[in-house]
């Protein structure tokens, strides 16, 4: 009885529906065809008559098509002005019936914290003033959420609230449950047998949740960072000879068996295929391009037979050939490696094609998205003008020389068609970054005490390319110093660079100051002009001229005669000159290379002192193995005056930790007080080795370093200086010096420390050799300068 009950239910309702379907369907019939007289609109309050019919596709005159219709519906809703719409006919008139959207009067989000509303007002659509629409604002959660997931908080929940205001108007509130911030806990690595976990650790970008989480967000897991890491790693590997490896997963997977959700976090998984590691075999040039010798280009190839095989060095090699063939008359020329591996003896043979390409003019060189660079500094670092030779080689050069710039998050260059054939348009499209930094940093230097320094650097003034840097320096010892610089890298549109320097310091080495101890307090305020020549990547040199004001004040009563000789105030005025050569892989932490710089000043060119002044530091790298670096450091340096004077104190060396560690200070002092005197000459060598400390991971910046140092300085015009203030003050001369020249030396362990501020250093030294009056130290901290 129930079963017949509910199947004579089921014919009344399908009855029911096929009577309305089919009336439904007659009269949209009844009206296909018919003529549209007129248009009317019916429940628009805030919105024009004129503006709903602008979106339909019906017009009066024309005959009524359901089609169409349905069209035209789809554009009102498309429009996000109307919640509801529909067409009909009555009689001769279109019939638009609509429901408004309400106004937003307010965008609120509540629960907000670690993610700020104004973050969030930039993700979402909905804005106030405009209109509301139900589907906006779903994809406005989704917004959200994305926002939230990109800083690792993947629990998040967001709900869209609307409380009704009067004139048709709604708030709109987005209800947030932040929930924990999930970061990465650990990051692991399968099937990487010639690197370490720690060592493919330090080539990605993303980070294990540590310590220093305060000081960045890269712990924080990021699927698109993922991506970029998994090709940061096989960068890596093909630099160093895995020329097949593969990434072939890498995975992300919240560690579940943690109850505390405050404590899970993504574990990162990398599956790794090294493939066999290859050497360079042979390196040659084939040269089809007219005109070109192949014998002379080869002196453009990066690297050497025998070489692990590095990809970038191919790369390099590429772009040193096109660069070489365009300057001996073949500007269109192209390169194209043509590898050839052999699995058997595991190296890879390149050979570099060098042949005629097609032949095109730069017709315009168009630059956007420039809001605060000026179109010329671009200009000048892209080097690709109208009317040169197109070579895509040279272009992607003059790409990644304004991108060097530091001043664009993003620069790409879109070749066009131009007004012929043989004619190029390029669109040079760059995207601006901060290029102003304001920096604050603290630290303790055995020799200064406590130290504190606030600078500001803007590496692109007023987008004119220049750069400008205001530093305020301090120390607990009363130390100070103010210097402000500003460089036009490119002086009058030459490769030459032109800067200006203007500085106050303040330095007091009496021996109520604790530290480093001379018995006076030296003031020094003076500006230099220094021009700057860049010979080759590799190769610069530059000219100086600096006018300074020195005096020599606060002597202590028990300084040597030598010190209170000078106290008062001399002119300084000097030119100078220095060399720069540097092949390091890495400025900041350099692995491999040679860096060399020479420095000689002449003073006396008018003013009060005289002196020629002489330094020189060369440093070395090479790498052990991935994780172990040799560095070399040595330094010497000569002051001797001329025209009759002697060397005051006050410009004399003054060496310590900085130089040997394990050293307070070492060289010629006042026997009597043990104040000290400064060098005429110097010299030092220090051999480190330098690897990471097990089990710590790399984030932390942490590496460590054995070390073993030597060097000396000697000589003093102290006595000469002296002898002067007796005869003048008619006092004996009871300046009694130790000047020795002894071979001092050290080793130890240090701690080296990438820090935020700049690297640091620990060191903790075992001095085997010292002279009478050295002040040793068995700690030492300051920064890590080399």
């Amino acid at each position: 009885m129930k079963i017949a009950a509910g199947l004579v239910a089921w014919l009344l309702i399908l009855g029911v529906f096929v009577a309305v379907t089919s009336f439904a369907r007659e009269a949209r019939a009844a009206s296909d065809g018919a003529m549209i007289r007129t248009i009317k609109v019916v429940g628009a309050s805030r919105i024009e008559p004129e503006t709903v019919q602008h979106y339909l596709s019906l017009k009066p005159g024309d005959r009524y098509d359901a089609a169409r219709a349905d069209d035209s519906i789809k554009a009102l809703f498309a429009t996000g002005l109307f919640r509801d719409a529909s067409l009909t006919m009555q009689g001769g008139a279109l019939v638009v019936k609509v429901a408004e959207n309400p106004l937003i009067a307010r965008v609120a989000f509540e629960g907000a914290k670690d993610v700020t509303s104004d973050t969030l007002a930039k993700e979402v659509q909905l804005k106030a003033g405009g209109t509301f629409s139900k589907a906006r604002a779903e994809t406005d959660v989704q917004r959200i959420l994305t926002a939230y997931h990109r800083q690792g908080y993947y629990t998040a929940q967001v709900e869209a609230k609307t409380i009704a205001r009067e004139h048709d108007r709604i708030d709109v509130v987005f209800e947030i449950t932040e929930g924990p911030q999930i970061k990465v806990v650990g990051i692991n690595f399968i099937g990487n047998a010639s690197f370490s976990d720690a060592e493919l650790r330090g080539e990605i970008t993303t980070t294990e949740s540590g310590l220093l989480d305060f000081l960045r967000n890269s712990s924080v897991y990021d699927p698109d960072r993922l991506n970029l890491d998994r090709e940061m790693l096989r960068r890596f590997y093909v630099k160093s000879g895995f020329a097949d490896m593969r990434v072939l997963s890498a995975t992300a997977d919240v560690d579940s068996d943690k109850v505390d959700a405050e404590k899970k976090g993504f574990f990162l998984t990398f599956t790794l295929d090294e493939g066999a590691r290859y050497t360079f075999g042979n390196l040659d040039v084939e040269a089809t391009a007219h005109g070109l010798d192949a014998k002379a280009l080869s002196a453009s190839i990066k690297g050497k037979p025998g070489d692990i095989y590095n990809a970038e060095l191919v790369d390099r090699s590429v772009e040193a050939l096109t660069k070489a063939a365009a300057e001996a008359g073949a500007p269109f020329a192209q390169v194209r490696p043509r590898i050839d591996r052999d699995p058997v003896r595991r190296t890879i043979s390149v050979g570099f094609v060098v042949e005629d390409g097609p032949r095109a003019y730069v017709e315009r060189v168009e630059i956007s998205g420039n809001t605060a660079t000026k179109d010329e500094v671009i200009r000048r670092e892209f080097r690709v003008a109208e009317g040169d030779a197109y070579n895509k080689v040279i272009v992607e050069q003059g790409r990644l020389r304004v991108m060097r710039t530091g001043f664009f998050k993003d620069v790409r260059v879109e070749k066009q068609p131009g007004s012929a054939s043989d004619r190029v348009d390029l669109a040079l499209k760059v995207t601006e970054a901060e290029t102003g930094n304001l920096s604050f940093a603290a630290g303790y230097s055995s020799s200064e005490g406590i130290i504190g320094e606030v600078e500001y650097t803007e590496r692109n003034l007023m987008g004119t390319g220049q750069y400008l840097q205001l530093k305020l320096s301090g120390s607990l010892s009363g130390n100070g110093a103010f210097n402000v610089s500003w460089t036009e890298p490119r002086f009058l549109d030459h490769n030459v660079s032109f800067g200006v320097d203007a500085f106050v310091k303040s330095a007091d080495y009496t021996e109520s100051a604790g530290y480093t101890v001379a018995g006076y307090k030296d003031f020094r305020v003076g500006g230099t002009t220094r021009f700057g020549f860049p010979i080759t990547e590799e190769f610069s040199t530059g000219v100086n001229y600096t006018l300074m004001l020195d005096r020599v004040y606060g002597v202590d009563d028990d300084a040597s005669l030598a010190v209170k000789q000078i106290k008062g105030t001399s002119v300084i005025s000097s030119i100078g000159y220095n060399m720069i050569y540097d092949t390091r892989d890495n400025r900041k932490k350099p692995t491999r290379g040679f860096y060399f710089k020479g420095v000689q000043d002449l003073a006396g060119v008018g003013g009060d002192v005289n002196y020629i002044r002489s330094t020189s530091e060369a440093r070395a790298y090479y790498p052990i193995s991935q994780e172990i670096v040799l560095a070399g450091r040595a330094q010497a340096g000569n002051i001797t005056g001329w025209g009759g004077q002697s060397v005051r104190v006050v410009d004399a060396f003054y060496k310590g930790s900085e130089t040997i560690a394990g050293f307070k200070s070492f060289g010629p002092r006042d026997a009597t007080t043990g104040y000290a005197l400064g060098g005429t000459q110097f010299y030092s060598a220090t051999a480190e080795l330098r690897f990471p400390i097990p089990f710590l991971p790399t984030d932390l910046g942490l590496s460590g370093a054995v070390f073993a140092s030597a060097g000396t300085m000697f000589g003093t015009d102290a006595a000469s200086f002296a002898k002067a203030y007796a005869a003048a003050n008619g006092t004996s001369n009871t300046l009694v010096t130790t000047n020795s020249s002894k071979l001092r030396a050290s080793t130890g362990f240090s701690l080296i420390w990438d820090s935020p501020l700049g690297p640091l250093r620990a060191d903790i030294a075992t001095v085997l050799s010292k002279a009478n009056g050295d002040k040793t130290q068995t700690f030492g901290f300051g920064y890590a300068g080399w």
